[in-house]
């Protein structure tokens, strides 16, 4: 590479003196003056940032800069405001039965949205975003309730869970007619096929039929003699198609072995009492809420006794 400067014969402009391969010349041109400024101001304009806005990072902290602005104190002011809105509404939630929210349309929509926000920080993780539930976590949109699926009933069990150890939790559990050997795995297959003949399942008719006076002697008073089951106890209804741990012979036999046992948490606690008022009220607008109880002409509640997502 040869070092020699000059001027360009076709451009006019001086080169730098460097030329590759014998005729390869670099031109020397300046950068354009409005680009030279413009570089130049925004030079200027940082070293003012730095002095105006917290910028430069210390031992103990950073400098907070001459107007003291803070982002994360601008989120925190935003936050407040938006709770100081919301306060009215939570107070309103608060002093009144959750029955009569759903009766004031303002007041159960601000409710059912904030329920629906929280459904998903604190439930989905089981539960699934839309509530669809998975294998051992119950679908909450569907109408079979093992606890109950009116407002306050929903609302009991998202406060106390279930066998949570919380001292008000639903605390009723399937024997483990398996593993404490109340049952020997002949029995437990011929109850198996019964009780999937209940939802008009394939099943062997022999087997379904010992099974039937295995179930009078050892499930009929939880289940029902009707197999519709019992709220009272958190006893499923095992005539319907749904099943929390799957319709299979073998996860039947595997319920009826173990008892299964789930257990749901309690949030009492965890979320404040507003918090669980509004998640009732969002799982119990998904579709599958029962309505509220009725009174009859005595004036005590009829309450229909059906079950919940359960071990069936």
């Amino acid at each position: 590479m040869a070092s020699e400067k000059r001027i360009d014969e076709v451009t006019g402009a001086e080169t730098t003196g460097h030329v590759w391969d014998g005729d390869l010349m670099e031109l020397n041109k300046p950068l354009p003056r409005w680009w030279l400024y413009t570089f130049y101001a925004c030079i200027v304009w940082a070293f003012g940032y730095w002095l105006v806005y917290p910028a430069w990072p210390m031992l103990n902290g950073y400098t907070e800069g001459l107007f003291g602005y803070s982002q994360r104190g601008e989120v925190a002011k935003d936050v407040a405001s938006a709770k100081a809105a919301q306060d009215k509404y939570r107070a309103a939630i608060a002093a009144m039965p959750i029955a009569d929210i759903k009766k004031n349309p303002e007041l159960f929509e601000f409710a059912r949205d904030g329920g629906a926000a929280i459904f998903g920080d604190n439930c989905a993780p089981c539960h699934g975003r839309g509530a669809q539930g998975a294998i051992g976590y119950p679908n909450l949109n569907d109408d079979d309730w093992l606890w109950g699926g009116d407002l306050e009933s929903i609302q009991k069990t998202i406060t106390h869970g279930a066998r949570s150890g919380d001292p008000e939790t639903h605390d009723t559990a399937m024997p483990r007619f398996g593993l404490d050997k109340i049952l020997e795995p002949a029995q437990i297959s011929d109850l198996a096929n019964y009780v999937r003949s209940l939802s008009h399942l394939d099943v062997d008719a022999a087997a379904a039929s010992r099974g039937g006076a295995l179930f009078a002697d050892n499930c009929a008073a939880c289940h029902g003699t009707d197999s519709k089951g019992n709220t009272d106890v958190g006893a499923p209804n095992l005539t319907d198609a749904i099943w929390l741990y799957g319709s299979s012979q073998q996860a039947v036999v595997r319920s009826i072995e173990t008892g299964r046992g789930g257990m749901m948490p309690a949030w009492n606690g965890r979320v404040d009492p507003v918090d669980i008022k509004m998640v009732a009220l969002y799982v119990h607008s998904l579709g599958g809420g029962k309505p509220e109880p009725k009174k009859d002409d005595e004036g005590e509640a009829e309450h229909k006794k059906e079950g919940h997502e359960a071990p069936k």
